[in-house]
């Protein structure tokens, strides 16, 4: 097949499939994919907003929840330009340089909300294992320190694969299986070698992913055994109901990237129905139902929701 060099002329350009065999009822199925993608960003505008609002929740933990909550927009808007242009206007092609600056974006802010989690773990861990010292660990400096370190490390680490890509050669039918670029599946396009590229993205996944998941187990060990050592049943009930929000959000997040991980790398001739229905829990899942755990599970949320709400609805009556 004809391969496509990456010249200023003639750049490759990448088909989306939507969702196969659907096509005609994709006006249908945009319906509630725009209905997602509006909860998603109410409900991450709305966390931003309390947590900006209330003073009550000027706090490390909050300050990490704002963060998720900035990290889900991001990730929501990044996608919603090829999702509904596929659903809505029939819209399937996109050129090399947009499609690797969303991928860019994509996988930069999962990584980040991967260390966010992270970060959300340490807060609990501070809290429960050592609660005298928490006003000392984690003040403003060392919140600010440990975002910061989450930010760079996103961007810095990625970087280096939208380059390979872009003075890579493209020979094979450029049919991406997602409605987004997700870097395996671009990779799986490319022709000639990939062994860097394919070494470093393992890189990238152990130094970010994997070593997150096996911090976040071992600060739940730990906090799990402190939690029993605790004297009244009363307290280890309200030890974990306060880690019941934050476990939520990994499992959501966790459970839709695993499983699309495995799906690219150990399932060769699975039905591209069951890829675009993964990639879209993987899309999502997090960015809605993060705001929707944290309304239902938190209480200060909670009673941040009701004196917002309940005090306009209040004045609005008078």
């Amino acid at each position: 097949m004809l391969a496509f060099n990456n010249t200023a002329s003639n750049w490759p350009t990448f088909s989306f499939i939507g969702i196969p065999g659907l096509e005609a009822v994709h006006i249908w199925i945009s319906i509630p994919l725009c209905f997602l993608y509006l909860v998603a960003l109410v409900g991450n505008a709305l966390l931003l907003f309390l947590v900006r609002a209330e003073q009550n929740l000027h706090e490390p933990q909050f300050y990490f929840l704002a963060m998720l909550a900035l990290t889900d927009l991001g990730l929501s808007l990044s996608t919603m330009p090829t999702v509904l242009g596929i659903f809505w206007f029939d819209v399937r092609l996109i050129g090399l340089k947009a499609c690797l600056a969303q991928m860019f974006f994509i996988h930069t802010l999962s990584s980040v909300e991967s260390g966010v989690l992270v970060a959300m773990a340490f807060d609990r861990l501070v809290a429960i294992c050592v609660p005298l010292s928490y006003t000392r660990i984690l003040n403003r400096y060392t919140v600010a320190c440990l975002s910061g370190a989450i930010l760079i490390r996103g961007a810095t680490l990625l970087a280096p694969l939208p380059f390979f890509l872009r003075n890579s050669s493209f020979c094979r039918a450029n049919i991406l299986s997602h409605s987004y670029c997700y870097y395996p599946d671009i990779l799986n396009l490319v022709c000639g070698d990939v062994t860097f590229s394919s070494i470093y993205g393992l890189i990238f996944v152990l130094f970010t992913f994997s070593l997150d998941a096996v911090f976040i187990l071992a600060s739940y060990m730990k906090i799990l055994g402190t939690i029993m050592k605790l004297e009244t049943q009363d307290r280890n009930w309200r030890s974990l109901h306060t880690c019941a929000c934050h476990l939520c959000t990994v499992l959501v997040f966790y459970l839709p990237l695993i499983s699309l991980a495995v799906l690219h790398r150990y399932t060769q001739d699975t039905s591209p129905i069951l890829y675009t229905t993964m990639s879209n829990a993987y899309l999502f899942m997090t960015p809605l139902l993060n705001p929707l755990v944290y309304s239902l599970k938190s209480r200060q949320i909670q009673a941040a929701l009701h004196k917002r709400f309940w005090v306009q609805r209040f004045i609005a009556g008078e």
